[in-house]
């Protein structure tokens, strides 16, 4: 069964991600993966996240898929042209990569390389339209294609934006473009979440609610100051900051917050930034 077939069933979820090193050297980045192999339906492949300078995602999906791994091809509108994206998307289709996930990309002025200039020539929205189109076998100029690709096309969506309005427009018009599943923001507050999917309540999609691993009592306060969108209860920050095993502590509030967030949520998407070896542990803990 294909990461598409299993969206449109009624299994719950669970997928992960991998960053690209900065280098060739993907020796520990495989070995990471291949411990989420059979555990994970997915696993997302970065694309040069958080603006700073990697291997290319495109390259990794390709070694996952090797692997057996089914992959999540990132691709960001920040660093390529409506050619360059359109080309990027074929080139994965052809090596067999079905799964891409659709997103603006962090300004560069916050990466490794402040001096890049920023595309952006399509949103995220135009790029989730000009993905359907090709599907349908045309580029976005009209031309014919010689073989029109198969995708499943994913896109984010943040339940924790205040005001929420601009957020669910957004997510509408994602949906009409043709975005299939939507993975969230990082989610703390599972009644904050709840909420929001009473709001999109009705809409045929499926919604995999994100999980970062809480890594230390500093990450929530920076979380909380610099991210929109995301918000950690002071109840949580207590806990990890009195917390005598701080990795222990980290994979037990994600394994609470997967529980509570099941029958609300689609299934969760775990985000462990650099703490690919716990991923197992916590599905475990999570009953998955």
């Amino acid at each position: 069964m294909t990461f598409k077939d299993k969206i449109r069933s009624d299994k719950f979820i669970v997928t992960s991600e991998i960053g690209p090193p900065k280098g060739i050297d993907v020796k520990e980045l495989i070995e990471d993966a291949v411990l989420v192999k059979g555990k994970v339906d997915a696993l997302n492949v970065t694309d040069l996240q958080s603006a700073a300078m990697r291997l290319g995602s495109l390259a990794v999906s390709y070694l996952l898929k090797k692997e057996g791994i089914e992959p999540i091809y990132q691709l960001t509108c920040r660093d390529r042209n409506r050619l360059a994206l359109q080309s990027d998307a074929l080139s994965a289709a052809v090596l067999g990569i079905e799964n891409i996930l659709v997103l603006t990309g962090d300004h560069p002025s916050r990466g490794d390389h402040p001096e890049a200039k920023a595309v952006y020539d399509l949103d995220s929205v135009q790029l989730i339209g000009a993905l359907k189109g090709l599907q349908s076998g045309k580029d976005m100029a009209g031309k014919e294609l010689k073989g029109a690709p198969k995708f499943c096309v994913g896109a984010v969506v943040n339940p924790g934006a205040d005001p929420l309005e601009p957020e669910l427009i957004k997510f509408e018009k994602k949906i009409k473009a043709g975005a299939e599943f939507f993975q969230t923001q990082g989610v703390y507050d599972v009644k904050t979440f709840a909420k929001f999917m009473e709001q999109v309540k009705g809409s045929d999609t499926c919604i995999i609610a994100g999980i970062i691993v809480l890594k230390s009592a500093n990450m929530a306060r920076y979380m909380n100051k610099n991210v929109a969108g995301i918000f950690v209860p002071d109840d949580l920050i207590k806990e990890i900051e009195g917390a005598a095993d701080t990795k222990a502590k980290a994979m037990e509030i994600a394994a609470r917050t997967i529980k509570e967030l099941k029958g609300l949520a689609h299934g969760v998407h775990i985000m462990s930034i650099g703490w690919h070896k716990l991923v197992p542990r916590i599905l475990d803990a999570a009953g998955l």
